[in-house]
């Protein structure tokens, strides 16, 4: 430990830190018998959709089975509109096997179905060469950031990313030896993004480091806000006006619940913002399959396109990910299902819109669940759901309980969260591994679990508070 290279001591990753570690000992705990006040633990911790019960779509696991299994292609009954699906992504595959490497940066094709599909949403060309496939979103947002991995007139470069934000941002800032930069969203107003907090956030850190990327997730982890087309815009000029690189992570855009919200893409405001915007600002945007309708989480596939980057950077960044070898195949394939998927008239249409149209539904409906439910408990509020899949609740913390937290060396939310964990099974996480305003206390729980079960978690979410209250009163 002691020549350890320290940037690895100092990454965290709250979604899977010790909450987590513990909640799988306590799985194990049970299936060896142990008697505790409940059967199963309830993992609200991360978003993991399938691992909640969400079925698959039927037309992603029908392609996936015939790249990786041709013979079902003539053996089986699938549709057409799979098996011709599934004969173009093998053709584009090196010896027509998913087993080779594809081109580091994903397989032609697929990159230029996904170019078709930006264009589809945004109403604008999309350049497939500018498009690189990953291993979910995580991977190229990776790749960017080590872009900035290089200290300038003796200071250190510095990225900003909202308060809270997604630990992927601090772990990897953190990794990489980048300074965080935190600009605070305004509970307050829903989440809101405010200009006048960028600019102070950037003058402040510009003393010690110098800035030279914006995060924004949108829709917003671990918030669930929706960014107005007007706030976008607004950031955008911020972006331009002091030459930052704007990190655009767009995976939540399909989840979009709460009425009057709608999913703006920074490409397409950008575009139709004019110039100088258009052609300078220079902008990587982020999308997964692991979210939206399709959860598909471990098949590992996502993207980023890339927007009036210099070429001899993207050449440099595309040389990087080359020493990757390439994204997992079938994670290609699962992106290709969702830039491309069936058309009216395709013999999986009518059923790939009824699974996508059903997943999303019911998600709204836990959306607005979950908040109506932490709403109407005592020392609880909770912003609407606006999209994504998470809560972000503020809690009032009895003094009694954050003296009780310090005594034992946590911080209240997640001395609040083991005591959760080990009286219901109910795994969340604490609001200080997103990052909160001092003396505010928050947690992240997904909208994940099926109703019935969420309803049950709420339940017990709520007795457990009450008892927990009564208890540090």
């Amino acid at each position: 430990m002691e020549n350890i290279n320290p940037n690895i001591v100092k990454l965290e990753y709250a979604v899977r830190g010790p909450l987590v570690i513990r909640a799988a000992e306590i799985e194990k705990e049970l299936e060896k018998g142990a008697q505790k006040p409940f059967k199963r633990v309830i993992k609200a911790n991360i978003g993991d959709a399938h691992a909640m019960g969400q079925k698959p779509i039927t037309f992603i696991r029908q392609v996936v089975a015939c790249v990786s299994y041709p013979e079902l292609i003539e053996k089986y009954d699938f549709p057409s509109d799979v098996k011709q699906r599934a004969r173009e992504i093998l053709k584009a595959c090196g010896g027509g096997s998913v087993g080779s490497y594809s081109m580091s940066h994903g397989i032609e094709l697929i990159r230029r179905h996904v170019a078709e599909y930006i264009e589809r949403r945004d109403g604008h060309a999309s350049d497939w060469r500018n498009v690189c496939l990953s291993a979910g979103a995580s991977n190229a947002i990776k790749n960017v950031l080590q872009l900035l991995c290089n200290d300038i007139n003796g200071q250190p470069s510095g990225v900003m990313i909202p308060i809270p934000q997604y630990p992927l941002y601090s772990a990897s800032l953190a990794e990489y030896g980048l300074e965080q930069v935190g600009y605070y969203l305004n509970e307050e107003t829903n989440w809101g993004l405010d200009i006048s907090e960028l600019e102070r956030s950037l003058s402040e850190a510009s003393k010690k480091c110098n800035v030279r990327g914006l995060v924004v997730i949108n829709p917003g982890n671990p918030t669930g806000q929706v960014l107005t087309r007007e706030n976008i815009e607004s950031i955008l000029k911020f972006a331009h006006k002091h030459s930052l690189l704007l990190f655009a992570d767009e995976v939540y855009q399909d989840n979009i619940y709460a009425e009057g919200s709608k999913f703006y893409s920074f490409k397409k405001v950008v575009r139709e913002m004019g110039e100088p915007y258009s052609s300078e600002l220079e902008l990587a945007s982020f999308m997964s399959v692991s979210k939206g309708y399709m959860g598909e989480c471990g098949l590992r596939g996502g993207w980023m396109e890339l927007l009036n980057f210099d070429p001899e950077v993207q050449a440099q960044l595309f040389k990087c990910i080359s020493a990757m070898l390439c994204p997992t195949t079938l994670g290609q394939t699962a992106v290709d299902c969702v830039a491309k998927p069936p058309q009216p008239g395709e013999p999986s249409y009518e059923l790939w819109l009824k699974e996508k149209t059903a997943v999303l539904s019911s998600l709204n409906k836990r959306a607005k669940m979950i908040a109506d439910v932490f709403n109407s408990m005592p020392g609880f509020t909770c912003n609407v759901v606006q999209g994504a899949m998470y809560a972000f609740p503020q809690i009032e913390m009895p003094a009694k309980a954050i003296e009780a937290a310090k005594a034992e060396g946590k911080v209240p939310d997640a001395f609040y969260a083991f005591k959760l964990l080990e009286e219901t099974g109910i795994c969340i996480v604490p609001g200080s591994g997103f990052g909160q305003k001092p003396g505010t206390f928050h947690f992240r729980t997904t909208i994940l679990p099926q109703p019935e079960l969420l309803q049950q978690m709420l339940d017990t979410f709520r007795d457990f508070h009450a008892k927990f209250t009564a208890e540090y009163a």
